[in-house]
């Protein structure tokens, strides 16, 4: 497996893995590390690991004429459905720091290759709510279904309590790295 650095070139990619338990091939180290070099290790990875899933979405975008702006959109508007709160377009163009008029024109574009709907809202006929057309659940259900097997697969050697750790791991990255962008965010 290789990974891509920073000027393009592949490399042997760091899977964290090594001979011992609880040893990585970045550093050879096992509790002896310092927090920096922990933190070094761990960017380097959730790099890897936002390329390889970005590499991962362009393969379903490409094979249904999608850009990854419209990914986004359409992974935004299904979150918000799952959590079922509404989704309208002012809040979607907030959510993805874009202005109203390439909003309108990325969801003309997903309504128009059936990937969304935009109805009235039931409670407020002034509003309009954004779904994910079923098709598009289902299109992306049976594609993302292997990465899904295989993600899973790889959990299952963790315990629970890791588990519960790594999610506790992500959450707080995820927040940093929304702080983060709040700070270059032009709107």
């Amino acid at each position: 497996m290789t990974s891509a650095n920073a000027q393009g070139s592949e490399e042997p990619a760091d899977t964290g893995k090594a001979g011992n338990a609880g040893e990585t091939e970045e550093t050879g180290r096992t509790g002896t590390s310092t927090g920096y070099e922990d933190h070094v290790v761990l960017g380097k990875l959730l790099r890897q690991l936002n390329v390889e899933l970005d590499r991962f979405n362009v393969l379903f975008g490409d094979a249904h004429g999608l850009h990854q702006t419209d990914l986004n959109a359409l992974v935004t508007i299904l979150d918000a459905a799952n959590r079922e709160e509404p989704m309208t377009p002012s809040r979607l163009a907030a959510t993805l720091d874009m202005s109203v008029s390439a909003t309108t024109a990325l969801l003309e574009r997903l309504e128009s290759l059936g990937h969304i709907t935009r109805e009235r809202s039931k409670v407020d006929r002034r509003r309009v709510d954004l779904d994910i057309h079923d098709t598009a659940r289902q299109v992306a259900g049976e594609f993302y279904r292997p990465l899904l097997r295989e993600l899973g697969g790889a959990w299952d050697g963790f315990s629970a309590e890791q588990r519960e750790t790594i999610r506790q791991f992500l959450v707080a990255t995820i927040d940093a790295t929304e702080r983060a962008r709040e700070t270059f965010s032009p709107r």
